[in-house]
């Protein structure tokens, strides 16, 4: 494939390589291969459920042990809240309040979710909000019929020229209505953070957004800071940082041949959210949770939420503390036979890492080089929810190109359902991701990992796309959760869907979990 000297200096602005894009376009040719699954990971086979008394003990070794550590919360926050609100957008586009009513509409168009959205109308976050703006635009409103001020309440919150919610970052958006406030996603991730991300009185977030909204995310953190930091007895540390452009990845045409704009440049694309590994790989912190920007619930269920992340972060940080000794351990040459039985027993038991079954015939040597390996590596620690037919990857035990099996969160996409064994066996799944994860990206020397050596390149995505009514071929890298974390070692625990509350549609904040009442 022939690029022009354009092309190499569009490539290299990017801080892309060429390369990288020649190994991009290689990709597309070949095909990505589909996971083979080798069992659902399930309660006791894969899954951990910690009985109350174990769930106490990660919480108390969490608690007596977060002081003397770094904690850091990672919340991918990029989003526009436009998929939030996608029906409603078909709706001021279709609908006519002079040539039908909303029910017929509704009727027509099969769409529960708007008939939900006017029933709920009065306990949405933001109705009054949206009211006030009503008056100042449509004067006559209270003379509309009940349908056409239904019609306008929804252009209102819609228009770009008005409230334009659509294409707010989701991060700031009304979510929740208090007695005397709103509160929008990301003042909730700070309230909740001061519960389990607080070490020494302060509190460390990171958020990744688009660079366009920096200035708005850092206007809101100033008009809440005192009060947030008073009510919480907390002092915050917040950073943002963006997807960059050299993850971005090179578009191709049906037939992979390199796709160009109507000026005649390369098209490139953001390559989803395993983009963010890089942004992961910047934090400086022994701990770290992850959580979606829109995974927030009311004030008066945080303190249950924040119980289970302390679980999870415990139950890291005491295996970090015991992986880190062995470690050590394995670096004296005079370890015992006992040790190295005692260090395979614990990663089988407590890791969940399937051992070589060429182990046993490995020399001495090998044997400590081998288990050096597997246990030098990041720890994630995912809390995974029972399914109850929510959308979301879900935790399989997987087998490798070389055999080996390990746990990992495959997508729907990575499984070939037509094989009927693949099939059957991503059905057995009873349990699916929430992305709640916590993370230990330090070694035992306490250096960062390059999380970049972590990473399966064979699971990214291939997705059909369009632009200026041309179809072309994009690729997303692997996955954050996915294969961008396939080679960490990860543990799955099973966590209460109370944990579990994202707003995928406006609908979604009629929920318990985001209404005060």
């Amino acid at each position: 494939m022939k690029f022009t000297e354009t092309d190499i200096r569009q490539i290299e602005s990017k801080g892309l390589t060429l390369a990288k894009i020649q190994s991009q376009i290689e990709l597309f040719k070949t095909g990505i291969p589909f996971v083979t699954l080798s069992s659902a990971a399930t309660i006791n086979n894969g899954i951990i459920k910690c009985s109350d008394a174990e769930k106490a003990h990660y919480i108390n070794y969490f608690e007596a042990k977060r002081n003397a550590i770094s904690i850091s919360k990672f919340v991918p926050a990029s989003g526009a809240a436009t998929r939030m609100f996608k029906n409603l957008f078909t709706f001021i586009e279709d609908y006519n309040p002079e040539n039908e009513t909303i029910n017929s509409y509704v009727n027509k168009h099969k769409d529960a979710d708007l008939s939900l959205f006017f029933i709920g109308l009065e306990k949405l976050p933001f109705y009054d909000k949206v009211l006030d703006q009503i008056a100042l635009f449509y004067p006559d409103f209270a003379s509309f019929s009940r349908d056409k001020q239904r019609f306008v309440f929804v252009k209102t919150m819609l228009d770009e020229d008005k409230m334009n919610y659509g294409f707010y970052p989701k991060g700031l958006l009304p979510f929740h209505k208090y007695k005397d406030h709103l509160a929008t996603p990301f003042e909730e991730h700070l309230f909740e953070a001061a519960l389990y991300a607080m070490t020494n009185d302060n509190s460390s977030l990171h958020f990744t957004i688009s660079e366009r909204h920096e200035t708005i995310f850092k206007d809101e953190f100033k008009r809440i800071q005192d009060i947030v930091e008073r009510k919480t007895n907390s002092t915050f540390d917040i950073s943002f940082s963006y997807q960059k452009e050299a993850t971005d990845t090179i578009a191709v045409t049906p037939d992979n041949n390199l796709f160009r704009d109507d000026d005649g440049h390369l098209m490139f694309r953001p390559s989803g959210h395993g983009a963010l590994l890089e942004n992961l790989n910047q934090l400086d912190a022994d701990v770290i949770f992850i959580k979606n920007i829109d995974n927030v619930v009311v004030y008066k269920y945080e303190n249950e939420v924040a119980e289970y992340k302390k679980m999870l972060g415990g139950m890291l940080v005491e295996i970090q503390s015991q992986v880190f000794k062995y470690l050590n351990l394995l670096e004296n040459t005079e370890i015992s036979e006992k040790d190295l039985q005692d260090i395979v027993a614990f990663m089988e038991r407590k890791m969940h890492i399937v051992i070589s079954k060429e182990y046993v015939k490995y020399t001495r040597k090998y044997q400590i080089e081998y288990l050096i390996d597997q246990l030098n590596r990041p720890i994630r620690i995912c809390g995974m929810v029972k399914n109850e037919g929510e959308p979301g990857g879900g935790p399989f035990w997987v087998k490798g190109e070389n055999g080996q099996i390990s746990l990992q969160i495959v997508e729907s996409a990575q499984v070939d359902k037509g094989l009927k064994k693949q099939l059957e066996i991503f059905k057995e799944a009873t349990h699916f991701n929430p992305v709640d994860l916590v993370c230990g990206i330090k070694n035992y020397k306490g250096e960062v990992f390059d999380l970049q050596q972590f990473v399966d390149p064979e699971t990214a995505f291939i997705s059909m796309k369009s632009s200026s009514g041309r179809d072309l071929k994009a690729l997303e890298l692997p996955g954050l959760w996915n294969g961008s974390m396939a080679y960490w070692n990860t543990i799955f625990v099973e966590v209460p869907l109370i944990t579990f509350n994202p707003v995928k549609t406006v609908t979604d904040l009629l929920k318990p979990a985001h209404q005060i009442k």
